[in-house]
């Protein structure tokens, strides 16, 4: 059978619902240490555990309705115990464990060889970007947003490349972003609401809600994880001024570490509290401005100076985190990193909260400005990308 062939003469029930092409193994044998070593035809190989094949198997360890495995760690085989594998006439793996079989699906783990199981790899790769290149923001149609899921997939696609994506002839209705966003998933509450207003009021609750100028910054460093992206819709705006300011985080951190490492070092490393200063809330956090985290987490930009309470190092190394501070807002506001545009009714830009750094011009009081605007997790974004690209992967193997 070709390695090529797309049909499954028997189907088999792969783990989770991600579609794979049926790619037919040629040969597998088992090691002495329990894997099992499968190879397909095009030379690539790949060295599986029995005991997770176990757990993995379509008629044994797997549940074919939810696709998750079924098998308490304790009832697994005995490692090292009796079993057989063969590659059956379809070029599914089957094995046997004791009076045990199942059938593996030569697709999902082919899969899994590839690394497409991995949490990015279904995913755009991060595009870093300068005004050399990108001298607005990465705009999409959003006329048909709400009913075409190519259009929903194209913004999440490029949002997620670059971080920053703008939807415009949205309508200008209030209600639209609570609507749009339940199309995605659920949206991250907080000290300011389910979904909030940016407009300059009387007695702000924040000084996004007045018409002073805000530097470069993301929101809510003062949380343990703050929001993944921040979404904010245009309805009215006939100020003067208050043109929107995103910088790339992942350029601004690269050009601190190659021209700036005396305050990259600091940056990276000296720890600031943060504690949002509200009547109801106190949310409080200790961190560096850039935060990597562990080493599957994502860069963290914490950047907020109206919540950066105190610094929280040594006396000696305070005079250099504030000269630290001030080429990090330097190098932000670079002209070269700097992106800037105004906002119209009917706009709706979205922005990785913990990469790009968003800023505004001060605008007058002579009309009115409203936004709207919400938070989401970076894990419910990527969820439902994930399950768009499902779609695409269905239309690609019937094309």
């Amino acid at each position: 059978m070709s390695s090529d062939a797309t049909a499954e003469p028997m189907p088999v029930i792969p783990p989770g619902f991600t579609p794979h092409p049926w790619r037919p193994i040629s040969a597998a044998r088992i090691d002495a240490d329990g894997f099992i070593e499968v190879s397909w035809e095009d030379g690539r190989s790949f060295r599986a555990y029995g005991l997770w094949l176990a757990e993995n198997s379509d008629g044994y360890g797997l549940d074919p309705v939810v696709r998750e495995s079924t098998i308490d760690p304790i009832d697994l085989p005995v490692a090292g115990g009796p079993m057989t594998c063969e590659v059956d006439g379809d070029g599914a793996l089957t094995i046997t464990w004791g009076d045990r079989t199942g059938r593996i699906h030569p697709g999902w783990l082919r899969h899994v060889a590839d690394g497409g199981h991995l949490p990015d790899a279904p995913l755009p790769r991060p595009v870093v970007w300068s005004t050399d290149a990108v001298t607005e923001p990465p705009t999409v149609d959003g006329t048909n947003v709400m009913t075409n899921e190519n259009v929903l997939h194209e913004w999440l696609s490029t949002l997620m490349a670059f971080g920053l994506c703008r939807l415009i002839n949205t309508p200008a209705d209030p209600d639209f972003l609570g609507e749009l966003m339940g199309r995605i998933g659920p949206i991250r509450d907080s000290n300011f609401g389910h979904v909030w207003d940016v407009r300059a009021d009387p007695v702000p609750n924040s000084t996004a809600n007045t018409g002073l100028g805000l530097g470069q910054h993301t929101d809510l460093p003062t949380r343990e994880v703050p929001p993944g992206f921040q979404f904010l819709h245009c309805i009215r705006n006939e100020v003067s001024g208050g043109w929107s300011r995103m910088t790339d985080g992942l350029a601004l951190v690269a050009e601190l570490e190659r021209n700036h490492a005396e305050a990259y070092e600091a940056l990276t490393t000296l720890d600031w509290v943060f504690m949002n200063r509200a009547i109801d809330a106190d949310h409080r956090w200790i961190g560096p401005m850039i935060d990597f985290g562990g080493p599957h987490q994502p860069l963290t930009i914490r950047a907020f100076y109206p919540v950066r309470t105190a610094p929280h190092m040594d006396e000696a190394d305070i005079p250099r985190a504030y000269e630290a501070m001030r080429v990090f807002s330097t190098v932000a506001r670079d002209p070269s990193l700097q992106l800037s545009y105004p906002f119209k009714p009917g706009d709706l830009v979205g922005f990785d909260n913990r990469r790009v750094l968003h800023g505004r011009d001060p605008f007058d009081s002579g009309g009115t400005r409203h936004l709207r605007g919400c938070y989401m997790d970076h894990d419910d974004v990527k969820s439902r990308l994930r399950v768009l690209a499902r779609t695409h992967h269905r239309e690609e193997a019937h094309t």
